[in-house]
């Protein structure tokens, strides 16, 4: 996993609300066990055809490949149910940050395990994102802001040992795993 600390992005707005992880990835995609090839999924049903051609007016087609790093969503982002594959293919297509004024309990805690940045802000701070329309936004993990171009500051909350484990660049596993020598002094103490 990447280490987080600071990140400037241009985005990309969903302003559609109650996204749920059956929108962002739909269910026959859940067959394979990996990563991989995900990106490609998002949001399948609304950016392609029923013959599989990409549908020319849906702004994540006219924006694939660009380094769009923040999806900037609507109210209740990622309700559903529990899918690490929403995750994968959210950060398959490059994003890393997905901003809204409320997200799913679930895909937060999902997104946080995997490496992915879920950010709520309040109401008014995501209009003045949506107003914006373009340009980039500035996310510092460490002083947990987010700042619009026009120098407007919001402050977000995480969970401690999720921020932790972004900053470094570890899972919880990973981060167990690098505990290892400390874990072993102190059973050698304790004996």
């Amino acid at each position: 996993m990447q280490a987080f600390h600071k990140l400037c992005s241009a985005f990309i707005t969903l302003p559609m609300e109650n996204i749920d992880t059956d929108q962002i990835i739909p269910a026959r995609f859940l067959k394979q066990t990996h990563r991989e090839g995900l990106g490609e999924a998002l949001f399948y049903d609304w950016r392609y055809e029923a013959n599989g051609q990409p549908k020319p007016d849906q702004v994540l087609n006219q924006k694939a490949g660009q380094d769009y790093e923040i999806l900037v969503a609507g109210r209740n982002f990622g309700c559903g149910s529990s899918r690490e594959h929403a995750v994968w293919a959210l950060q398959g297509y490059g994003f890393r940050v997905i901003i809204s004024p409320s997200i799913g309990d679930i895909f937060k805690s999902n997104a946080l395990k995997n490496g992915l940045l879920p950010i709520e802000v309040d109401a008014p701070f995501y209009e003045r994102i949506r107003a914006q329309e373009v340009g980039a936004l500035f996310i510092d993990l460490e002083k947990q802001e987010v700042k619009l171009a026009s120098g407007e500051i919001q402050t977000f909350s995480i969970d401690s040992f999720a921020r932790l484990c972004l900053l470094k660049g570890v899972d919880q596993l990973g981060y167990l795993v690098g505990m290892d020598e400390a874990i072993g002094s102190f059973e050698r103490r304790a004996l």
